[in-house]
């Protein structure tokens, strides 16, 4: 009995491991390319989700921002909110965001469950740092945002493009509504 029990644990704790390091290694799509010339400092504050692919912790938001603050151990703070339109309410969630290397270029982990981290590359940006793309760790998971409720015509087909470019099905995008406020 001890030795199936023993064996049963091998699994188990072989089986975390093994996610552990998946998780650990995929952290972008083997296209994206994260900007080198990053500045974190330009890049906190509130930003609006213009677009995303949906996930099952995204599904059925509108009205969903992200809003990253510097931390006092130097890393990043992440406060996403949207308004969940079948429940009828407000839903956040707050996480952590860490440089996966140099702190100029533009690719990061985020981590909104413990110890389990997700790819977050911004890949394009404009120089004001109003609009961003941001690529996740597959092609998966992708954002356009905008500092404001939209985004122009000419930076959304740029950054299409740049996406399709990626290998992304830009058709499954979700474009997010901003009717609310909060």
């Amino acid at each position: 009995m001890a030795n199936k029990n023993t064996k049963t644990l091998c699994l188990i704790i072989s089986c975390v491991v093994i996610a552990i390091l998946i998780n650990a290694c995929t952290y972008k799509p083997e296209t994206a390319k994260p900007i080198e010339s990053f500045n974190l400092d330009k890049y906190l504050g509130k930003w609006y989700e213009i677009a995303r692919f949906d996930y099952k912790f995204e599904k059925n938001l509108d009205n969903v921002t992200a809003e990253y603050s510097l931390k006092e151990d130097g890393n990043v703070k992440v406060l996403n909110k949207g308004y969940n339109y079948i429940k009828n309410e407000w839903e956040s969630a707050e996480g952590k965001a860490k440089f996966r290397g140099e702190k100029n270029t533009a690719a990061l982990k985020v981590s909104f469950f413990g110890p389990f981290y997700s790819g977050y590359n911004v890949v394009a940006i404009d120089d004001d740092y109003r609009f961003a793309l941001v690529a996740g760790e597959s092609l998966d998971y992708l954002w356009i945002l905008s500092r404001e409720t939209t985004i122009p015509e000419n930076i959304k087909n740029q950054y299409l493009q740049i996406a399709k470019d990626i290998g992304y099905d830009t058709t499954k995008l979700v474009w997010v509504k901003h009717d609310k406020a909060k």
